[in-house]
């Protein structure tokens, strides 16, 4: 199933490693009952929630940049984990945000696109209140709206597009841009929308305005919002999502939702995979002067999909008014347009798409967006160009050829859903090919595949595209074929699929619920450590699940009190608290690690049964980590 491909499986897991998934399944089981929520406030500063919250944003892409104070989430890893909680404890308890650091991004079209980035503590605060408002506005969300929600996707909403064109018959598309909308956001209205969806925190709520009302810092000079939420802030896209929302719910109750008089039990049945089936509803609805639509939002870009042009120049006029009167928000006359999908292609998503004849049926058709082969073209030719240069070491060369073969693979595995696909890439390959074979001068680049490849990427890249006759090799290494791509029919999102439902979340991640070390993981969860940094702490609930509760030497199960974190390097001599740097054992193996004593070692040998050659040489190997002699096994025997 595609949709559980595109889950952030790391999120569960999370979750479970700090024992939130039930307290997250019962705000959402309450939200779906229509529950009121007053004390949330308990629940964002609780240790629980905060921990989770950092290991959700370390890392992030841009958990090293800074906000207005220069600190990034490195200068955290330091800290004991004590002292991070009360630090973040005490921001929710008295929130007073720092400023906002304003940074501008290159868009496609050669504008800047404005970004506020917080203070990492002020980032984790948003993380914090995130996870908790998150799956109470979950369940009061309209089901085809995709963007910056948990287990859907850019795939899923195109997916959803594909079928109410191709299958369902709705042939036209209302396209209504807003203008700035991340800019021009109504503070109040906002905080309106968030008390209907049953949020009526007091405290919460004021947290949430003076987060939105936190100055913006721009080149030195700073300036007050009184409209809008930072593109950049980590709560940003809950809260566009609650605002559009309204909308959402508007739209549907146009059509999807219009009630009908003395409905029959079978006018709404289930289907296989979960979905309700209204056809018989909708048959009877078609009888009156209705406008048959269905909207498909992702973020702020939505399409209205109609069945008639009057009905959708209509409805253009309706949402325009609407979106005016009810969220203040302005849209754009030039962009905003009805479309019909037999005669023209209609953007969404990178993805343009239209209806084309074919046995007595329409189908779709789709390409990438012109913009998206413009902008695909420039980045991949930049990092060809990288890793064709003059490099001093061979290391710097396989970093940039395997940076390069992601962004091909990244660009494959998106666009993959056009289906016409292959004929997009094959736009980008003669330029590209012909930077390639131009640094054949200084690089050895051929067609043959090389005895030995450079590493394990390599290898991987070379499993899956190596029946592409455009594979070429620089140096040893594969150079993936961006012209070698095929069509994968996208998928819509499944209803099984639910973070917040235990029957959701077993189609999303099976582990660590049922594991044999669940009530382990949970009470090391809780495990007090002061005296060890935060980042040693999250570390080791990772390594624990790595090798899933057992001692990386005796391969026995652990229990509770049997479980020890140990640093291959001490701290005394440059160790980190890096997840490389940590291994799980038994508590005794601790001591085989230090003794001298051979008599001490024979025991514990015996006991913990590791006189495997294997189990020896990785012990050695970590003695000899802290300057300790060899154990000999044939010695041990003589005693």
């Amino acid at each position: 199933m595609q949709g559980k491909e595109l889950l952030k499986k790391s999120a569960i897991r999370n979750a479970e490693y700090y024992g939130m998934v039930d307290i997250l399944d019962k705000l959402y089981e309450d939200s779906a009952k229509g529950r009121v929520f007053k004390n949330l406030i308990s629940i964002i500063s609780s240790e629980a929630n905060i921990k989770m919250a950092y290991r959700n944003l370390k890392n992030n892409d841009g958990s090293n940049t800074a906000g207005v104070d220069g600190v990034t989430f490195k200068d955290l890893k330091e800290l004991p984990e004590e002292t991070l909680i009360s630090k973040v404890k005490e921001k929710i308890s008295n929130y007073q945000p720092k400023a906002v650091r304003r940074v501008y991004i290159p868009k496609p079209n050669g504008k800047l696109r404005p970004l506020g980035i917080p203070t990492v503590i002020d980032r984790i605060v948003q993380q914090s209140v995130l996870q908790v408002m998150e799956p109470i506005c979950e369940a009061k969300f309209y089901d085809k709206s995709y963007g910056f929600r948990p287990n859907r996707s850019t795939n899923n909403a195109v997916a959803m597009c594909y079928k109410l064109a191709q299958h369902d018959g709705f042939h036209y598309v209302v396209d209504v841009d807003i203008k700035g909308f991340f800019d021009n956001v109504d503070h109040g209205k906002l905080l309106k929308q968030i008390w209907s969806l049953g949020i009526h925190d007091k405290g919460l709520l004021c947290l949430i305005s003076k987060m939105l009302k936190a100055p913006i810092e721009d080149n030195g000079e700073r300036s007050y919002p009184e409209k809008g939420t930072p593109q950049g802030g980590v709560l940003s896209p809950l809260l566009a999502n609650i605002v559009l929302n309204e909308l959402d719910w508007w739209i549907a109750s146009q059509w999807e939702n219009m009630p009908v008089h003395n409905p029959l039990a079978s006018d709404i049945y289930t289907n296989a995979n979960g979905s309700l089936n209204k056809g018989n509803l909708y048959k009877k609805l078609r009888g009156s002067r209705l406008k048959e639509c269905h909207l498909v939002r992702y973020a702020d870009d939505f399409k209205i999909f109609c069945k008639s042009y009057k009905d959708a120049i209509k409805l253009k006029c309706a949402t325009e008014k609407w979106l005016m009167d009810r969220l203040k928000l302005e849209t754009s006359v030039e962009k905003s347009r009805v479309t019909n999908l037999k005669t023209s292609y209609s953007d969404f998503l990178g993805i343009r798409f239209k209806l084309v004849p074919k046995k007595r049926k329409w189908v779709i058709k789709s390409h990438m967006t012109q913009k998206a082969i413009d902008t695909q073209q420039r980045n991949l030719k930049q990092a060809m160009q990288k890793l064709c240069g003059a490099h001093a070491y061979a290391q710097e060369q396989h970093n940039d050829v395997i940076a390069y073969n992601q962004k091909v693979v990244g660009l494959h595995q998106y666009y993959s859903m056009a289906t016409m696909i292959c004929e997009d890439v094959h736009k980008l390959f003669p330029s590209l090919n012909a930077t390639l074979w131009h640094c054949s001068s200084v690089n050895s680049v051929t067609k043959e595949k090389p005895e030995v490849l450079k590493g394990a990427m390599d290898e991987f890249f070379y499993s899956r595209y190596k029946d592409s006759a455009q594979v070429r090799y620089i140096n040893d290494m594969i150079i993936v074929p961006v012209s070698y791509a095929r069509h994968k029919n996208p998928m819509c999102h499944s209803p099984d699929v639910n973070r917040y439902t235990a029957s959701g979340r077993e189609a999303i991640h099976k582990m660590l619920r049922s594991c044999a070390y669940a009530d382990v993981l949970y009470k090391l969860s809780r495990l007090n450590m002061p005296s060890e940094s935060i980042e040693f702490c999250d570390n080791m609930l990772s390594r624990f699940v790595g090798c899933q509760g057992k001692c990386e030497l005796s391969r026995t199960q652990l229990l509770f009190e049997e479980v020890a974190c140990m640093r291959l390097l001490p701290k005394c001599d440059g160790g980190t608290d890096d997840y490389n740097n940590l291994r799980i054992v038994h508590k005794d193996v601790l001591i085989l690690r230090e003794t001298e004593d051979m008599n001490t070692m024979k025991e514990i040998i015996e006991r913990l049964n590791c006189k495997k050659s294997s189990q020896m040489v990785k012990i050695n190997k970590w003695r000899a980590k802290i300057g300790k002699s060899a154990i000999n096994l044939v010695s041990l025997s003589n005693l």
